[in-house]
């Protein structure tokens, strides 16, 4: 019998359970969005999602970053029973409610965030990944519960910390909600930081708003991929707020390495590595 639409409106969570695992469109051939060639999906994949021709990272979903950053086999996700709920009753050009469906049937995620505890090259560590491919990798309620969880996990069992940022900011169908947890994030750091642990902050493009002014920039050691867009407002904005001229490239990794934001600019194929290579300096 065919479903009302009440009914679609109203299904569980086990009934879309997704399909895509990717946020690579499907098909043998894709055209790079940054020097226009075509690359065999295969070769891309093998290169960690990096143009082999022009060295373009593209952009990537959570489970995608877990399966580069975790040796084999060793990330248990922790903290996937919560799920979003919608308070404030939100509707533009459609509910909330029906974003949230959507995405979930889209992505197989209940929400924009994966995190557990996994061996990095060996080193146990507390991992959390930003999914873009969910509503931009906004961070609502579940995002950031999910985060303070795993820092609060990490305080507890004395493990570093990796939090992998890419995310458009603060989800606006959230509201006050989704800004409140820009403080209660930076919260759950200070009292890990008072224990002394160690927070690594991976910045890839993009990582904006309000997750760029909260947990985003406190890491002990930021990294960042090439090219990645970091910043906090657009630079139209910027521009119009404070009426001068930008230097170009000014939200991107490299600049904002040269001003001190960033610590390294780090090649995908080398983050792992370099995680690693922190972790054992700081002795943990």
């Amino acid at each position: 019998m065919a479903r009302t639409a009440a009914q679609q409106t109203t299904r569980t969570w086990s009934e879309v359970r997704p399909q895509r695992k990717t946020a690579i469109p499907e098909g043998l051939w894709l055209r790079c969005p940054a020097c226009g060639k075509m690359v065999y999906r295969r070769h891309l994949e093998a290169n960690l999602h990096v143009c082999p021709e022009c060295d373009f990272h593209h952009r990537i979903s959570a489970a995608e970053r877990v399966a580069q950053l975790a040796d084999p086999e060793s990330f248990q996700e922790m903290f996937s029973e919560l799920a979003p709920a919608d308070p404030l009753g939100f509707r533009d050009l459609k509910t909330y409610k029906d974003r949230l469906l959507a995405e979930q049937i889209k992505t197989g995620n209940r929400d924009a965030v994966k995190a557990g505890r996994c061996f990095i090259k060996g080193r146990e560590t507390m991992l959390v990944c930003l999914d873009l491919t969910f509503m931009m990798g906004s961070m609502g309620s579940v995002v950031g519960e999910t985060i303070t969880r795993t820092i609060e996990e990490a305080t507890r069992n004395n493990l570093p910390l990796v939090i992998v940022s890419c995310s458009g900011g603060a989800r606006m169908q959230e509201s006050g909600l989704s800004l409140m947890q820009m403080a209660k994030t930076s919260a759950a750091l200070a009292r890990y930081d008072q224990k002394g642990g160690l927070f690594l902050s991976v910045l890839t493009d993009p990582t904006t708003g309000g997750v760029t002014a909260s947990f985003a920039m406190l890491g002990d050691v930021i990294l960042a991929e090439p090219n990645a867009l970091i910043g906090f407002a657009g630079p139209r904005v910027i521009q119009q707020t404070i009426r001068q001229e930008l230097p170009e490239g000014f939200q991107r990794s490299e600049f904002l390495k040269k001003t001190g934001l960033v610590d390294r600019v780090v090649h995908r194929n080398q983050l792992r590595n370099e995680i690693a290579r922190v972790i054992d300096y700081a002795g943990k």
